[in-house]
């Protein structure tokens, strides 16, 4: 890698606010808020909204969407063709 192009990272905590999950790993982004993590070092901290200790994907809480349902309905409302284009 070539020096001096590459942004700093440091240790960051980021935390989950919907799920209330706190996570600490490398970023380049900065805080201002700052937490007092489990190994009695000090590190900024990041609130987000959503992670994968909140996302429906992550969870397995998502909905499974019913595609053969919706071209059902599809064909009932508009009508299936006799030929297809083409």
């Amino acid at each position: 890698m070539r020096s001096g192009i590459h942004p700093e990272t440091r240790p960051v905590v980021f935390r989950d606010r919907a799920a209330d999950a706190l996570f600490l790993t490398r970023s380049t982004a900065t805080a201002s808020k700052t937490i007092l993590w489990e190994d009695g070092v000090t590190y900024p901290l990041i609130d987000v909204e959503v992670s994968s200790a909140s996302h429906p994907f992550y969870t397995g809480t998502a909905r499974v969407m019913d595609s053969a349902g919706r071209v059902d309905r599809f064909e009932r409302r508009y009508g299936r063709r006799a030929t297809p284009r083409r």
